[in-house]
């Protein structure tokens, strides 16, 4: 059994769980206002606006750019290229924490390298709002997100003992308040981006990275010490023992092939389906036409529904004797996946959707990664990684989201000559995979991870 470590930092509780996590999970919240917004408009400003003729020449580098994409993957008509670049952005803002965990985790900490990631985003948002810094922008924002992403994530784990069972729930409540940022961003991002300026929706975006980092900067009593060796103190390399490394190759290989898959098939609906539903469903409420943007409140809302009853759950299996797991729980939620993106394919068949059965569809997607597989998933890789490298392999969870957008951008280029139906059933079939892969090796998942996981996966049925 491994040695039980203890938590880091200031430990005085605020609702069963240490002051940290509500400085960490409001900065979160902020970074995601940002993100959602930014994700909301970018596909729809890039195909309604910027690759326009007389937009597009302003924009600094951007036919180079372009021919460098259509070198690689042929020619592009503009909603292929914008899916690309889509792709391509949303997946280096999670490739890139690899580098920022290595900042945080060896040389600058992660309380600093948060701290310059903050800064770094609210230039970029801010950025957005100038035309002709578009591809400057990108830039910006995938170095910052390189530098905060995965260093917090590790500082919520240090919070909590290895065997603390509070740590998946930490999760779960993290989940849901950066998903009160992913609801509010639509609301005003996306209202300012689509019916009132494109930039001055980006320069929201801008302020709220800017409230992220004074939240940070505020609360950093509450958070974990950044315990790293004085440069000449440091060895050359982490040296790790044989156990630490079969756990280390047992979660890559779930982030990299089921995790990395799901993610893919799941965040299609925030970018190609958003080009869908812009023609195809029926967005008018008492004679007033909704913006494609504002589903993204409802998908907050469904996601935080969907841990909070994750973690009711939870509890419940807890006190009757024993939770199912966290590895049959992100099997379990993307065979749910899979299921939301058939519901699509059958609602995609009607001449004009109906809003309701849209927001269905989120209810099934939003209920099944939010209380089956993120906070579990993020949870899995905390507690199983080594202590010497875990801001590193929460950095690696996110690249794997990274990889994940790389593919998701490369299969849009399908959406148009399959169409809308079987694109969706390609997207099932994707997530599908994941879940078989998941529950099938199951007992080798858990096994590979070693005792820790086989303890709490003790209840599990399969």
């Amino acid at each position: 059994m491994a040695s039980i470590s203890r938590p880091q930092g200031d430990q005085r509780e605020l609702f069963g769980h240490p002051r940290g996590l509500t400085v960490l999970a409001t900065t979160e919240m902020w970074e995601r206002f940002s993100f959602y917004g930014m994700q909301a408009l970018l596909l729809l400003y890039m195909t309604k606006y910027l690759l326009r003729p007389d937009h597009a020449a302003q924009v600094i580098g951007l036919a180079g750019f372009r021919g460098g994409l259509e070198a690689v993957f042929g020619k592009l008509d503009d909603l292929a290229f914008a899916a690309q670049t889509f792709g391509i952005y949303s997946g280096l803002i999670f490739v890139a924490p690899i580098a920022g965990a290595w900042l945080g985790d060896r040389w600058l900490g992660r309380t600093r390298t948060v701290t310059i990631g903050c800064i770094l985003m609210a230039c970029g948002h801010l950025a957005m709002a100038f035309e002709p810094l578009f591809l400057l922008a990108l830039s910006l924002l995938i170095l910052g997100a390189g530098c905060l992403l995965g260093n917090m994530a590790a500082q919520v784990g240090a919070l909590y003992s290895l065997e603390d069972e509070r740590r998946t729930r930490a999760f779960g409540i993290y989940l849901i308040t950066l998903n009160i940022g992913a609801l509010v961003a639509p609301l005003i991002i996306g209202t300012l981006g689509e019916d009132v300026s494109w930039h001055l929706g980006f320069g929201a975006a801008g302020v709220g990275m800017l409230i992220a980092l004074a939240t940070y900067l505020i609360g950093r009593k509450h958070l974990p010490p950044d315990n790293f060796a004085a440069k000449a103190e440091r060895a050359p390399k982490v040296k790790l023992t044989r156990a630490e490394w079969r756990r280390v190759i047992t979660i890559l290989l779930l982030l990299y092939v089921p995790y990395m898959l799901y993610y893919a098939a799941t965040n299609q609906a925030y970018g190609i389906m958003y080009v869908w539903a812009d023609t195809h469903v029926d967005r008018t409420i008492f004679g007033f036409e909704m913006p494609v943007t504002w589903i993204g409140i409802f998908d907050g809302l469904a996601t935080i529904t969907g841990v909070w009853l994750g973690n009711r759950v939870s509890l419940i299996l807890q006190r009757r004797g024993g939770d199912i797991g966290d590895v049959t729980k992100a099997g379990l939620g993307m065979a749910g996946v899979a299921i939301a993106w058939l519901f699509a394919a059958g609602i995609a068949n009607l001449p004009v959707t109906p809003l309701g059965l849209w927001l269905t569809f989120f209810v099934l997607q939003d209920f099944s990664y939010g209380a089956f597989i993120e906070p579990p998933v993020s949870a899995l890789v905390s507690r199983d990684s080594p202590p010497s490298v875990v801001s590193t392999m929460m950095a690696l969870l996110k690249a794997s989201a990274g990889i994940a957008f790389f593919f998701a951008g490369w299969m849009a280029r399908y959406y148009e000559p399959l169409g809308p139906v079987k694109f969706w059933f390609l997207n099932a079939a994707v997530a599908g995979f994941a879940a078989i892969t998941m529950l099938v090796f199951h007992r080798q998942w858990v096994r590979a991870l070693g005792p820790v996981e086989e303890k709490l996966e003790g209840g599990s049925a399969f």
